[in-house]
């Protein structure tokens, strides 16, 4: 009777640490040893603006601030965080974003688990509102991670230790004070250059900073080139100034103009406002070296996702970029830098009162640590 009795125990507890890895969510309440609440979904929401350290300008715009909606989901006492970031060129506020997210009803699903179902069913609610559905996805990720007990880079089966560096953004300025961002960026091996606005400024911009570094620069034009012959001397010029990529030389609809371009380049010409979600991607073979890949502008990680398989199964380059977010943006679309050949994840770098805390640049690298889901914390 005593040995069955402790064969059964020995079952019981196998079957139970097999149920545990079928259901992760139960292991990690028991890792962590946290009280059960509500098993059904909540969001809420809130507006944020992000104060730029500097007025930070572009080729067609300047702003002192980007507003921002930063949103919650909690589930079965834990809390994924996730966030709307909307620099005025994407036509999105806080107040749109706001509406959009009242329509979000999660408690039609009975875990958050359900990711493919639940983000199909945020995208079908409006036509547009990316920055509205990727704050969504983002904390739904999030909430699942923790759920789970993984960072998504983990779960995805990612190879942290291929993590590109990330560029330093330097936006369009006067000559000193280009230069004062420029000695900021010493820390950072690669400096995000914007042009765009004419060949006087443009040159300048470079000249100013080979004045103070010799460090590899990246170049945004924003599509503010808008002559193919002129793009492409532009180009030649920068391809003798340490320049390794360009991003979005011409305007996104001048599609053959920017393939002519790309195929007499020396350098990847890379698409930024050209794509914007996964249905842009075949269209763009050919015409670009490779695709800038935004959270805010494809609803999330569940299609950027996506993005990166469809670009790799094409050849085509990849990117990994931001808006003027905080950690929390910035930290889950580190999450698929180690797929990536060039990143720009400076967003949280740029703004004065980031209020989360999350993926770290050492010695001018991405790092990715173990933190489940995006791997972020609130500030106290």
């Amino acid at each position: 009777m005593l040995t069955n009795r402790r064969s059964f125990l020995k079952s019981a507890g196998l079957l139970a640490a097999a149920a545990a890895v079928l259901d992760p969510a139960s292991l990690f309440a028991q890792k962590e040893g946290k009280k059960s609440g509500s098993k059904v979904m909540k969001l809420s929401f809130m507006p944020y603006d992000a104060q730029m350290r500097h007025v930070f300008t572009i080729s067609n715009s300047s702003r002192t601030s980007t507003p921002i909606v930063l949103t919650e989901i909690t589930y079965d006492g834990v809390t994924g965080y996730g966030e709307a970031a909307m620099p005025p060129y994407l036509g999105e506020t806080q107040a749109s974003v706001i509406e959009f997210l009242k329509k979000v009803d999660l408690s039609r699903f009975s875990s958050p688990f359900l990711i493919e179902d639940i983000m199909a069913y945020v995208d079908g609610i409006t036509t547009n509102n990316t920055a509205a559905k990727a704050a969504v996805d983002i904390a739904l990720h999030d909430l699942v991670g923790k759920l789970i007990g993984q960072p998504w880079w983990k779960i995805w089966g990612f190879d942290p230790s291929t993590c590109p560096n990330t560029s330093y953004t330097v936006g369009l300025d006067t000559e000193e004070v280009v230069k004062e961002k420029t000695r900021e960026a010493s820390p950072y091996k690669v400096i995000k250059v914007k042009l765009g606005r004419d060949e006087a400024t443009d040159k300048m911009m470079i000249n100013t900073i080979r004045s103070v570094t010799d460090t590899v620069i990246c170049v945004d034009a924003n599509q503010g080139w808008k002559d193919k012959h002129y793009a492409l001397d532009m180009i030649n010029w920068l391809n003798e100034r340490n320049v390794n990529m360009i991003e979005q030389p011409m305007p996104k609809l001048l599609l053959d103009e920017t393939a002519w371009v790309t195929e007499r380049s020396p350098l990847p010409v890379i698409a930024d406002e050209a794509c914007q979600r996964l249905s842009d991607i075949q269209k763009l073979k050919g015409a670009y070296s490779g695709i800038n890949i935004k959270l805010m502008k494809c609803t999330g990680l569940r299609e950027a996702r996506e993005m990166v398989s469809l670009a790799q199964a094409l050849n085509m380059k990849l990117m990994i970029g931001c808006m003027t977010e905080t950690s929390c943006a910035i930290s889950a679309a580190a999450q698929l830098a180690p797929k990536m050949e060039w990143a720009d994840l400076d967003g949280n770098l740029l703004i004065a009162n980031d209020c989360f805390k999350g993926m770290q640049i050492v010695d001018g690298k991405i790092t990715l640590e173990d933190l489940p889901g995006i791997g972020v914390e609130k500030r106290k």
